[in-house]
């Protein structure tokens, strides 16, 4: 499978240009990215487990989805694809806020991404892409943010940047119920 280029942008999120995925990633250029948060009806967080054979992070808990889009795509439309490829569903996906950030990994990789982050609902059957996650689990954010505090080697990068900013958006946005999901 061929890899896909992402989106070059600026510090204001305005597309710069493109590049290979990877070659983005060992460049630590700055690109555009997404990242899914999705809530149960009891308000828990789905949370999903690295395959082993990423890239980097492999093997690692995170969030319910994260991906780029690709040159052209719609970020929001991208978001709901990447989620039916890794997850096996569809939900409808609401913008929340983006954020930058910058992280390194042991193995020369870098992120350095624009994240648009969406949040959605879903209380249905879940089929993971087993080359992209090994685990899933719905947990209440209060039990993620204590193990992150105890044990923040078992998450991503990323997630230990957005967990916080999730939820200094949430005690101003609270998650609305009733949210349209589609299988």
């Amino acid at each position: 499978m061929r890899e896909h280029d992402v989106i070059l942008v600026n510090d204001q999120d305005v597309e710069i240009g493109t590049m290979g995925k990877m070659e983005a990633h060992r460049n630590a250029l700055l690109h555009r990215a997404f990242s899914i948060f999705i809530f149960s009806n009891k308000g828990e967080m789905l949370l999903q487990r690295r395959a082993m054979n990423k890239y980097h992070s492999g093997g690692l808990w995170t969030n319910a989805c994260c991906s780029h889009p690709m040159p052209g795509e719609d970020i929001q439309e991208a978001a709901v694809r990447r989620l039916r490829e890794e997850l096996g569903f569809t939900t409808t996906l609401h913008k929340a806020f983006s954020f930058t950030y910058r992280a390194m990994f042991d193995n020369g990789l870098s992120e350095n991404e624009y994240d648009h982050v969406f949040i959605g609902h879903y209380d249905g059957p879940i089929s993971p892409n087993k080359e992209e996650v090994s685990d899933y689990t719905y947990k209440n954010v209060e039990e993620i943010r204590s193990s992150m505090d105890s044990h923040p080697h078992k998450y991503t990068e990323w997630f230990k940047i957005a967990l916080p900013r999730l939820h200094e958006y949430l005690l101003i946005n609270p998650i609305r119920k009733g949210m349209t999901i589609t299988a």
